[in-house]
This record gives structure tokens, sequence and C-alpha cells, in this order.
């Protein structure tokens, strides 16, 4: 077992110490909140990634890149944007020796720099719609304690943002992101909540904003992303018109829809366990490792025909890496169940001589395999690797939810709590002070709880719903 603190016990600290044993992000670079990618980290990001931009693109949305500075008077043309993010914003004030006769914004996100060029591109209704997203770095002065991938200051970022014809248009596309992000987080086997925020925690400048919430033990939750309807709250101080069918001037309305580098921390915090990392195959570094069992009193050649398996791995298009190090094979098993690698592959004399070979997921099976099969055993067990994994997510998902009654069963909650909520943010700050957390909002897809009947705080009965509370992480 690996020597982590208990993850039940002081989930903060087991995850620290994961992150950092696994090699997935060095904190030690000398800006709080900036940490350093490490190969093995990167290699997870880049799997993410690919994930995210293939869904996306599905859904017709191409990509863009948009510069990192944003001139402060164009930053402050949505004044309720900038109030949300002023506190957070990093300022650039010189070029060189000379005072900028412009401040710029270091990005924080991207509404503010991408909306002038939105007002150039959108003319007629034959621009629309407008589907595009970039994956950049976005920069928050985050003032909390920081934590790699999940609380940082600088932050690899996913964003979609789109102009569409009218209201309804944009309501169809936040719900083919939802559909985007559904299938993004089966391929990261992240069961999530989809909970439409209430007014006081919606994006700045938004209409709406739906996040996606991930319980991870206790009332603790993580925020995983979030997609936004706008109306034309940005279109209008942005000039964002095009000419319609009949020839009239219109003002587009617009979404977006973002995901970070919390995915990362999502997929470590809710896989994880007392012997470290464990990935999904979509988003690990390596879908296999390979390791050679030395043995001095055989004729077979080891090192050969562990290679020769990973030739035949990386011809079948799988991510295998062969540890042929001067290690033990106990201290390389430790080492690669720590990184949270799905498959381990066994080379030894005996199985050679049988025409075999061992088999061991990161869930602890073990089995032999046909060496002759090879590369339709490897996909039939990394099949039902990602099936147990998101199995065993999914039950645990459906555990960390309960019903409560009272107030009195939110103070000192050990899940996240589903209570009624008659829609008034006086009731909902209340409900707030007693779990020491956040109304989170109403599920935006429905959830096996049965409907309270009444308001947990007030009492009301009229206009009643199904609200989740808990404690963001």
């Amino acid at each position: 077992m690996a020597d982590l603190p208990d993850k039940a016990a002081n989930f903060i600290e087991w995850y620290l110490a994961v992150v950092e044993a696994a090699n997935l992000s060095d904190k030690r670079y000398p800006v709080k909140g900036m940490n350093v990618w490490t190969p093995y980290g990167m290699r997870a990001r880049r799997n993410l990634d690919r994930v995210l931009t293939t869904e996306i693109e599905a859904t017709g949305s191409e990509a863009v890149e948009f510069p990192a500075l944003i001139p402060e008077t164009e930053f402050a043309k949505e004044k309720e944007h900038i109030k949300g993010f002023d506190a957070q914003v990093f300022w650039v004030t010189k070029g060189g020796l000379s005072t900028l006769d412009v401040p710029l914004v270091l990005r924080p996100t991207s509404e503010t720099a991408i909306y002038p060029i939105f007002a150039l591109w959108v003319r007629s209704h034959r621009d629309l719609p407008l589907n595009v997203y970039q994956i950049v770095n976005t920069f928050r002065y985050e003032t909390k304690t920081t934590r790699p991938f999940v609380r940082v200051r600088e932050i690899h970022f996913f964003e979609e943002h789109t102009c569409q014809l009218d209201e309804a248009a944009a309501t169809a596309r936040v719900q083919s992101n939802l559909g985007a992000f559904r299938r993004m987080a089966a391929a990261f086997a992240l069961p999530y909540l989809a909970v439409r925020r209430p007014e006081w925690d919606k994006f700045a400048g938004a209409h709406y904003t739906i996040a996606f919430d991930l319980p991870l033990g206790g009332a603790r939750v993580l925020q995983l992303g979030s997609v936004h309807h706008y109306r034309d709250n940005f279109a209008v101080p942005y000039g964002i018109h095009y000419e319609g069918i009949d020839g009239t001037e219109r003002t587009v309305h617009q979404t977006t829809f973002g995901l970070s580098e919390r995915l990362l921390g999502a997929i470590v915090g809710a896989h994880g366990d007392q012997r470290g990392v464990i990935f999904p195959t979509a988003v690990a570094p390596y879908e296999v490792v390979v390791i050679p069992i030395p043995s001095a009193s055989t004729t077979q050649d080891v090192p050969s025909a562990a290679r020769a398996v990973v030739e035949e791995l990386q011809r079948a298009g799988r991510r295998v890496h062969l540890d042929a190090g001067d290690e033990r094979p106990g201290a390389k098993y430790y080492r690669w169940e720590l990184a949270g690698v799905p498959l381990r592959i066994e080379v030894g004399a005996r199985e050679l001589e049988r025409g075999q070979l061992t088999a061991a997921d990161r869930l602890g099976r073990k089995q032999a395999i046909a060496r002759a099969s090879l590369t339709t055993e490897i996909g039939r067990l990394l099949a039902a690797f990602d099936q147990e994994l998101a199995a065993r997510a999914q039950a645990a998902f459906r555990g960390a939810i309960a019903p409560a009654a009272t107030l009195a069963e939110l103070k000192d909650s050990e899940r996240v709590r589903a209570v009624g909520w008659c829609g008034d943010e006086a009731c909902g700050h209340a409900i707030e002070t007693a779990i020491d957390g956040a109304l989170l909002g109403t599920p935006e897809e429905p959830l096996d709880l049965p409907v309270p009947k009444a308001c947990v705080h007030c009492g009301r009965t009229e206009g009643v719903r199904l609200a989740l509370a808990g404690q963001p992480m």
C-alpha cells in the first residue's frame, strides 16, 4: 500500500499527497498557484483535451485562439461582468519601461476579448450560428488556499463561445452542451449533478447558469464546469447585430460552455484509492505498462518478448510503456499502481513457455491471457476495467446524496443534501448557513429522489422545488 493519508478521513491531505506522489504536477514554481505540468501530467492533460475537442467538434464547434491580453476599454463594456471579476484580475500597466495608455487585463475569461471580434464576424443571419471554442490559459488572482488542478491562478481552460439567432436557438445550444458534457463525463467515468445555479450564484452577466457538480465525500462538492445562457446581455454592449431574413437588424443571443483542468483533479479525487491514482482509459497517460520478469534459469528471451508485446500494442494504437529498468518487479508494480495505469502486463519465462502473459488491472483483478490473442485480450480487459470503474463511481455517487427534511439535518452533514426550497433568496441563504456551504441550485436533469412537499426553511408548499446543498471544495 502507498504511504498516503487516509482518503476517507483526510481527503484534502490525501489528494495533495497523491498528486505529488504520482508526479502529475510540481507546485514548487515561485508564483503561488501557478504550477508546473510534469511530463506525466501533460500526457493526461493532452488525453483529456482530446476527449473535449472530439465531443465539442461533433456538435459543430470549431477551434479558434484569441489573445491573452484584453484592453481595459473592452473589459469595462459589460459592467456586470467586470464587477464579477474585478477582485480576481491581473493587470498589465507597463510595456517595458513605458506606462501603457490603456491598461491590459490578463484574461480571466474571454467574453470581453472575443465579443468585439464577434461584432465584426457576424453581419447576417447567414453567419449564424457561430460556434467556436478555444483551449487556452486563463489567469485569476485566487486568494484562497491553492490546490493543484482544483484551485489555481493559471488555469488550463476550455471555453466555447457561441452566437445564435434568438433565445430559443441559444437554449437549444445549451441543451447541446449538456449532451456533450454527458458524453465527456462518461469517458472519464464521472457521475455528476447538473444544477441550475440560484440567481445570486450565477455567472456574472448570465441569464442563467447550469453547473456540473461532483460529490467528493461528506458534503463536499467540486464544480467541474458550467454552461451559461446570456440572452443578449453581452451582445448589446458589444454591438453583435445581424440582418435578419426580413432585412431588420437583430441582436444575437449567446451561450458559453466552460471546463478546466479541474476535470483532472476530479478524476484523481473520484477514482483514486489508498494505492494512488486510478485513471480511466480515455485519460490515462499510458493505457498499458509492460513489465519483463527476469529469470536466469530459462532459454526464453524475456526482454525481446516484452519489446515485441509493446510493438504489437503500439501498432494497434495503444498508449503503452515498457518498464525495462533494473528495479525489482514488486517495486515497479507499486510505482505504476501509484501512477494509475489501467493495465499491467507481466512478461515472464514460465508464461511464455505456456504461450501466455499475465494481466493485472488497476482495480486488482489478475488473470492469464493468450499471447496469440494479445490485442483482442487487451481491448477486452480495458473495456471491462472502464465498465467496472464507472460502476464503482456510480455506486459512490448514489450514496453521496441524501434528503433532509429540516435545517437541523443539514448541520454536520456527511452527505450532499436534497431539500425542499420555495425559491426565496432568504430561504436559500438560510439553507447555506445551516450546511455551512452553498445552495447549489435545482437539478437540471432528473434525479431518483422524491420532490419535497415544503420548503425546508419557511415551510411553504407553493412553488416548492427540489434543491441541492453542499460544501464547495
